[in-house]
């Protein structure tokens, strides 16, 4: 089957669950709108993905999925059946939302074909999803069901509410010109978060380089490490920022020179706000979650037996965070700078 792309007229898009998963599935956004210009276009997500969805010129409306009742269910079906989708993208392809995309009753509806959902779909995306980064398989989807994707951009919005707030928190606490790097001890899983002694590492490995001051964002499950750092650490070059929301903290990290995180929702909206990011990797691969783009790094400690091995807690003690030599995380540092045209001997110690 193909998309007769002239009955498409109002489009819904679904992707649930983590921060991150829902900026990568965004390389969509501005392909679909190229190839249907006047078509309606929907975003069914959850809450803590909404704000970036917000007021973005792509979209026509995001539509937020919450915990509901059963009669509330039914409801939400019902409202998903009365609009009358022509197609429904179903980028995230769980059971549930395999079965919001069946029962939307879309004449098109296009997932992966991943066991025990193939039933919701007659458009399906590639079955091979390990050859590919979580951003470009959305592309291969879109490739699969005859959708131009010249566009390998992330469409997200940060409105002017969180630029002002940034503005005001870095005349605050910051000089004019003063190189900050931002550092993200968040990830969805425990297993993906690196070490306080190995972030310890990694800030005074940082102020013995280099001049400068280094910024902590954090999101609800972080403020406990990010305050062990600080009180470990005894030193004003450390700045907490305020608990925010996303949107916020994206324009607290578009403000910093260079961005330090784990696998997480943050480090891909760093990506997304096209700044330099550096990745640390422990259980999961970087060459399927790592930051997209060929200018971004990683680091992972590759000789480990266990590394990338995808268990949501880990056995060990974490050594693919704690054996980690701060020199490789420099050398990917070093590779930043260079591929971002920041001139490091401007802020490197003599």
């Amino acid at each position: 089957m193909t998309i007769e792309k002239n009955r498409v007229k109002k489009i819904l898009c679904i992707k649930l669950k983590g921060i991150g998963d829902v900026i990568l599935s965004s390389i969509v956004l501005k392909n679909l709108r190229e190839d249907f210009p006047d078509a309606r276009i929907d975003f069914l997500t959850e809450r803590p993905s909404e704000p970036l969805l917000r007021n973005l010129p792509l979209i026509n409306e995001v539509l937020v999925l919450k915990k509901m009742s059963f009669t509330q269910t039914v409801r939400f079906y019902w409202d998903i059946i009365s609009r009358n989708y022509d197609l429904v993208l179903d980028l995230y392809s769980n059971p549930r939302t395999a079965l919001i995309t069946y029962l939307s009753g879309a004449r098109f509806r296009a997932g992966f074909p991943y066991r025990g959902r193939s039933y919701a779909y007659n458009l399906f995306g590639p079955v091979e999803r390990d050859k590919f980064h979580a951003a470009p398989l959305h592309l291969e989807l879109l490739k699969n069901i005859g959708i131009a994707h010249s566009d390998d951009s992330f469409a997200i919005s940060l409105p002017d509410e969180s630029e002002q707030f940034a503005d005001n928190f870095f005349k605050e606490k910051f000089k004019p010109g003063e190189f900050v790097f931002c550092i993200s001890p968040s990830g969805g899983w425990d297993s993906k978060k690196c070490t306080t002694e190995k972030w310890l590492d990694v800030c005074t490995s940082l102020f013995d380089l280099y001049e400068g001051k280094i910024l902590l964002v954090w999101g609800p499950d972080d403020e406990t490490q990010v305050d062990e750092i600080k009180r470990t650490l005894i030193d004003d070059r450390i700045i907490k920022a305020p608990f925010t929301d996303i949107t916020r903290m994206g324009a607290l990290m578009k403000r910093c020179g260079l961005i330090i995180a784990n696998d997480s929702g943050p480090m891909h909206l760093a990506v997304a706000l096209e700044l330099p990011v550096l990745s640390i990797h422990g259980p999961t691969n970087p060459r399927f979650q790592g930051p997209y783009g060929d200018k971004n790094q990683w680091v992972r400690l590759d000789e480990l037996d266990c590394i990338s091995c995808n268990l949501l807690v880990c056995p060990k003690k974490k050594e693919c965070f704690n054996d980690l030599p701060f020199s490789r995380i420099q050398h990917k540092i070093e590779k930043l700078f260079t591929a971002y045209g920041i001139d490091e001997s401007d802020i490197k110690k003599n």
